[in-house]
């Protein structure tokens, strides 16, 4: 394909993409008050957790911020739904460059990287109720905490993004091995500077700044890493075998 036929067929995907984001957004705007009610659930746990009576009721002083969280939950629901939709014409565009095995590597990473972005964004759900707990309680008694809806929702969301992004560290680790950057022997050496930057990285991306969140993103992430490590060894062994057996690595990709 000359170029700009690449890039008529770049604009036709994207505009299916769009396309799927824009109907997705019409159930996504109905199921706002679900959405909202799942994002701040973590709020009113703390909440109750702290004193049994309390009413957990958000506090909005500004009458613009409630139709913009609308947009915004309802946005980020509607990429959600046509996410299927999303990949899949990414796929389209870039399955016709690759040989066969490449396809398959692919299909792998995609299919993990989604999993391992779901797997922490779930995780950092779970950890938002005592994270919440934790930056309520230290402003002490004496302080009454009235969350605006929005900006915990803001907050809710950048925790899921955070944990997310922070899992596909394992698909990182693992793409520089196989085309030859780092080696699991390398990594392997690095694993107490590895500990201090997970550490460091986790406090960086973690929105709420607290040490539950912390801890709750950088442990997962040095297991992914050890994990890493592993499947890195895996793909040496495997790639030593098929040299000592004379086997092309594109031998069977024509």
């Amino acid at each position: 394909m000359s170029l700009g036929e690449h890039l008529r067929e770049l604009r036709k995907r994207l505009m299916i993409a769009l396309g799927a984001v824009a109907l997705a957004l019409i159930p996504a705007w109905f199921a706002y008050p679900w959405l909202v009610d799942f994002l701040n659930a973590p709020y009113c746990e703390a909440q109750r957790a702290l004193d049994p009576e309390a009413t957990c009721r958000f506090l909005e002083t500004n009458v613009l911020d409630p139709f913009t969280l609308r947009m915004k939950v309802a946005g980020w629901g509607a990429v959600i739904l046509a996410m299927p939709v999303i990949l899949w014409q990414i796929w389209r565009f870039i399955a016709p460059g690759l040989y066969r095995r490449e396809r398959r590597y692919a299909i792998a990473f995609v299919g993990s990287g989604t999993l391992l972005f779901a797997l922490g964004a779930a995780l950092a759900y779970v950890t938002l109720t005592r994270a919440t707990e934790f930056l309520i309680g230290v402003a002490g008694t004496e302080v009454e905490v009235r969350a605006g809806i929005g900006n915990f929702t803001r907050l809710a969301l950048l925790m899921m993004v955070s944990f997310g992004v922070g899992f596909q560290f394992p698909v990182v680790m693992v793409t520089l091995q196989g085309v030859g950057i780092v080696t699991p022997q390398r990594l392997s050496s690095w694993r107490r500077a590895a500990i201090m930057a997970i550490v460091v990285l986790a406090a960086g991306i973690t929105p709420s700044g607290d040490p539950f969140s912390l801890f709750a993103l950088a442990i997962p992430m040095y297991l992914l890493y050890e994990l890493s490590i592993l499947i890195g060894r895996l793909m040496l062994r495997r790639r030593t075998k098929r040299e000592q057996a004379g086997q092309s690595p594109h031998a069977q990709e024509q």
